[in-house]
C-alpha cells in the first residue's frame, strides 16, 4: 500500500456514510426545540421597537438549516467539497441593524453546527449558560444617557443667557449644534439634569426663547 493510499484511507475515514433517518431525524428535533427557545430568548429580550417577526421565525430555521448542512458534509467528502465551494460564492447583503440581532444570529448558526455534529450535549448546555448570561446583562440597570435639549429663539445673541441657566440647573451640559439666521438661532444642547420639567420653564423664560423641547436618545450622537 502506497503513501497515497492510505492518506486517502485516512481522509475518507474521517467521513460516515451511514446516517439512519433515526438518528437525522433526532438532530433535527433536538435542533428545532433549541432553536425555538432561542426565539423565545430573542422575545424576552429584543425591544419591542426593534423586533422583528419575520427574522425570530428565521432563527430555528437558520439552525436546522445549518445542522443539515453539518451533517451531509460528514457523510461524504464530495458533498463536502462541494459544499464549500458553494456556500463560498454566496454573498448576504441584508444589513443588521441591532447588535443583538447579529448575537442571536450568530447564536442560531453555532447551534445548528453543534447539533449537526451530533454534540448535543454542547449545545443544550451552552444554550442555557447563554441564556444565564444574556438576561444578566439585560436586566443591569445601565447609566441614564444624556438628554438633548432643542431651543428656538429669535435672537441670535441668547445663547449667553441660555448658558447660565444650564449652568444653574444642570449637573452637565454641551452645545453640540447651532444654527444661526438674521433673525433667529437653532441650538442642540446634550445635558444631564434631576429636573427636566423645570429646566425647561426655566430655558422658556429666558427672553427671545420661543420654543425649547427636551428629548432623550438611547445612543451616542454625531455632527
Amino acid at each position: 500500500m502506497s503513501i497515497q493510499d492510505i492518506v486517502k484511507k485516512s481522509f475518507l475515514s474521517q467521513f460516515n456514510s451511514d446516517i439512519s433517518t433515526t438518528s437525522l431525524l433526532v438532530t433535527l428535533l433536538v435542533t428545532a426545540l433549541i432553536g425555538c427557545y432561542i426565539l423565545l430568548v430573542y422575545r424576552v429580550v429584543c425591544r419591542k421597537a426593534f423586533y422583528s417577526k419575520s427574522f425570530a421565525i428565521s432563527l430555528p430555521v437558520i439552525a436546522m438549516i445549518t445542522a443539515a448542512i453539518i451533517v451531509a458534509i460528514q457523510s461524504n467528502a464530495v458533498i463536502s467539497l462541494g459544499m464549500v465551494g458553494a456556500l463560498s460564492i454566496v454573498r448576504f447583503r441584508t444589513a443588521v441593524k441591532e447588535p443583538m440581532d447579529l448575537a442571536f444570529l450568530f447564536w442560531s448558526i453555532s447551534t445548528g453546527i453543534i447539533c449537526g455534529a451530533s454534540l448535543l450535549e454542547v449545545a443544550v448546555v451552552s444554550a442555557l449558560m447563554i441564556t444565564i448570561v444574556m438576561l444578566a446583562l439585560h436586566f443591569v440597570p445601565h447609566v441614564k444617557p444624556a438628554l438633548l435639549l432643542l431651543v428656538s429663539g429669535t435672537d441670535p445673541k441668547l445663547q449667553a443667557d441660555l448658558e447660565q441657566v444650564l449652568k444653574a440647573n444642570t449637573a452637565f451640559y454641551k452645545i453640540k449644534s447651532r444654527n444661526v439666521s438674521a433673525g433667529s438661532i437653532d441650538m442642540i444642547v446634550e445635558l444631564k439634569t434631576k429636573e427636566e420639567m423645570g429646566l425647561v420653564e426655566k430655558v422658556l423664560a429666558v427672553p427671545s426663547v420661543e420654543r425649547a423641547t427636551l428629548m432623550t436618545h438611547d445612543g451616542e450622537v454625531t455632527y
